[in-house]
């Protein structure tokens, strides 16, 4: 075949075509891809407009394609937290379990449906593009949203407090008779439920599966308290009687005086005291009653201080003592009612014993001379008694016993009746004769007067002031044996006493004497002279006048022609002694008279009941 020559044209060099079709074919599959991407989003967005959007899931459950109402169906049976999760409250050995539920917890699924929903459907095509992109490859996974209503929570616990809530109680004490009552105090106890909802919301928070939350619970006491105290202490009180005892001061056993267990119920006293705030039950005694009759015992009970009596010692000028000091002492009433509480309320001791306060004496076992001032014999008396019965003899040893070894204080009194004391049989003396109604009768302590006759010429030797002196009615013999008359003095108690006063700065010791060999009783009176002398004038005697008739009395001891004098005849008279002190230098510092009128006196025979005499008398 033949060949014939082809006749191309020669390349022109120019523009390269694909220059110009590679960006119309890139641009022409850009725009292909996007038309088809959005056919893709068109139709996607078409397919779950109302759908959620694929990849999103919640609680576990994948609800990408479903419509809301799938997807509440879906999540309706995956919740199980609410009746799962039990909590159990604790008061003590008390408990209430109690579901997450039926405290206000539950799962809001609509909520959480359209949470789910919403992802991927903003309503921006841009962001819907990217939140719908990022869960198709990453997933997008919903908290499920869980509704807690505390209001549901209070409600539940505010019904268990019903069973706990009580207001505080007081308790009660009683006394009926002798029987005690009681009833104990309840303390107060209310359920703080804020404090408690603080524990629980804690643990909802956490979705935490169950647990056990004690309840917080404010408690007060009762506003009254110590019954069990106050009954056993009144259960001692009325446990048995309560004897009181006491002894005299030289041992002896005084009493008992005994309060039996009604007494002591009478006088208890049931009493509420302050405590801290609160009152607490206290039980104590009325003490009146007890003090009442502890007062009617007291003057029973009463001892005199008992002041040393001592002698002089010419030789060392020192008193010695002859009769030792003994403590005075009185009834301590309140003492005692506070020794008889103890006992009332004592389980061991119920025997008490009086409480006593005491006084000493005022011149005690170690006075001595110099202390008080005794340094001399100032002044003596002596008196004679001769012919005096057994009787008489023996009141005159018993009266001066009373004054030996006395003080008397500078300024203070003397008073015969005083010292002396009561005059009975009791105290010593016995029947004697005594001046009595303007004449001799027989009456305790006669012969008595020859002590205080004595004692009154003592202290005028002595220079002090005489205070009161009696005189007797009539001269007796016994005072006018080696002396004159005019110087006695007659006791008669309670109304007629012998006093004088220690005008000295010094303190004056009295001592006594009886001397039954010559029938004589002396007084002796040391102290320290203050400088004076005393001189004694008379007697002066005038008015002189005859005795009176004899007189007789029947004694129906008597018999036949028995006769027994029993007083004698005198003469009346009146008769003045003076008595002047003198200061050392002899100046005259006081006078005085001393004046006595006496009775003429009859004698005085006894004879039997039938004699003539008495017809004559």
């Amino acid at each position: 075949m033949a060949e014939y020559p082809v006749h191309r044209p020669t390349a022109q060099p120019g523009l390269n075509p694909w220059l110009i079709r590679l960006p119309i074919l890139f641009i022409s599959g850009a725009i292909l891809l996007l038309l088809a991407l959005g056919a893709f989003l068109a139709a996607f967005e078409m397919r779950y407009a109302t759908r959620i959007v694929p990849g999103v899931a919640t609680y576990g459950v994948a609800l990408g394609g479903m419509t809301r109402a799938e997807a509440e169906g879906a999540l309706a049976n995956h919740f199980t937290y609410d009746t799962e999760a039990v909590f159990t409250f604790r008061d003590g050995d008390h408990f209430w379990q109690v579901t997450a539920g039926d405290l206000g917890v539950s799962f809001d699924i609509p909520a959480t449906v359209d949470e789910a929903f919403d992802y991927g459907h903003t309503g921006s095509i841009l962001e819907d593009i990217v939140q719908q992109a990022s869960a198709w490859f990453n997933g997008r996974s919903v908290a499920p949203i869980i509704r807690y209503d505390q209001q549901i929570a209070a409600d539940k616990l505010a019904e268990i407090a019903q069973t706990i809530n009580q207001p505080a109680v007081n308790a009660t004490l009683t006394l009926s008779g002798l029987t005690v009552a009681t009833t104990p105090g309840v303390t107060g106890r209310r359920v703080d439920i804020a404090a408690t909802l603080s524990q629980l919301d804690a643990m909802v928070m956490q979705l935490t599966t169950g647990a056990q939350i004690p309840l917080v619970i404010n408690e007060w006491p009762p506003q009254v308290w110590g019954e069990e105290e106050a009954a056993a202490k009144i259960r001692v009180a009325l446990s048995g009687p309560v004897t009181l005892i006491a002894q005299d001061q030289a041992g002896n056993q005084l009493g008992p005086w005994t309060a039996s267990v009604d007494q002591i119920a009478s006088v208890l006293m049931i009493s509420l005291v302050d405590d801290g705030g609160l009152q607490r039950y206290d039980v104590d005694i009325n003490a009146d009653a007890f003090q009442t009759y502890l007062q009617t015992l007291a003057p029973g009970l009463i001892t005199l201080p008992q002041n040393a009596h001592f002698h002089f010692n010419e030789d060392t000028r020192q008193i010695e003592i002859i009769q030792h000091s003994a403590n005075g002492r009185e009834l301590d009433v309140a003492e005692t009612l506070n020794q008889m509480k103890n006992g009332i309320f004592s389980t061991t001791n119920r025997v008490v014993p009086m409480a006593f306060a005491y006084t000493l004496p005022q011149y005690h076992d170690n006075s001595s001379a110099a202390e008080l001032g005794i340094t001399q014999l100032v002044a003596e008396a002596t008196t004679y008694y001769t012919g005096s019965t057994f009787n008489r003899r023996t009141n005159i040893a018993v009266a001066a016993s009373k004054f030996d070894g006395v003080i008397i204080a500078p300024g203070e009194e003397f008073s015969f009746n005083h010292i002396l004391g009561d005059i009975s049989l009791e105290t010593g003396f016995v029947d004697g004769k005594i001046i009595f109604g303007g004449q001799t009768v027989t009456g305790v302590g006669g012969g008595v007067c020859q002590v205080s006759t004595t004692a009154f010429r003592a202290a005028l030797l002595a220079g002090f002031p005489i205070v009161e002196r009696n005189s007797h009615g009539y001269r007796v013999g016994y005072y006018e044996i080696g002396s004159q008359p005019g110087l006695d003095a007659a006791i008669f108690q309670p109304t007629a006493d012998f006093r004088f006063v220690n005008d000295t700065p010094y303190h004056l010791l009295i001592e006594t004497a009886i001397y039954p060999a010559n029938d004589s009783i002396q007084f002796r009176f040391y102290s320290t002279n203050p400088g004076r002398q005393v001189v004694m004038e008379g007697p002066t005697i005038r008015n002189i006048t005859s005795p009176l008739p004899t007189r007789y009395q029947a004694n129906p001891e008597l018999r036949g022609e028995q006769q027994q004098q029993v007083d004698w005849a005198k003469e009346g008279a009146d008769v003045t002694f003076t008595r002047r002190i003198l200061d050392a230098s002899g100046n005259l510092i006081r006078e005085e008279s001393i004046y006595t009128h006496y009775l003429p006196w009859a004698s005085v025979i006894e004879v039997a009941p039938d004699s003539p005499l008495l017809q004559n008398g």
